[in-house]
């Protein structure tokens, strides 16, 4: 199923999305389906299906999802209380969407999995 398009509908603005931030790497907008006060998802803007396909060419995008991550937190005011930066892979991980994602969630004490 291409269930990514749908990023990739948020990303080139075809579909309304509250957009908190974008660049050439990434983009960034509010979850529609919240699990916490602030919940964003960090996509970046060229296809990257799970974490496994993370690789030498496309790393350092990665690296720029966690910046722009923690610089959302800083805005957001929850980098001093705390937050949680999710990544899930497949379908056992939790990953709902076949397209490499970061989920932002904080404004609240957040439970642990494990």
């Amino acid at each position: 199923m291409n269930n990514h398009l749908i990023f990739q509908k948020i990303i080139n603005k075809e579909i309304p999305s509250n957009i908190l931030y974008q660049d050439k790497i990434v983009t960034a907008f509010e979850d529609i389906n919240p699990k916490a006060p602030i919940h964003i998802l960090i996509i970046p803007n060229c296809f990257i299906k799970t974490p496994n396909d993370i690789n030498a060419n496309n790393k350092n995008i990665v690296a720029h999802m966690f910046y722009t991550a923690v610089q959302i937190a800083k805005e957001k005011k929850i980098s001093k209380d705390g937050y949680k930066i999710v990544v899930n892979c497949n379908e056992n991980g939790g990953q709902e969407i076949n397209y490499l994602h970061m989920h932002l969630l904080g404004g609240v004490k957040l439970k642990t999995l494990y």
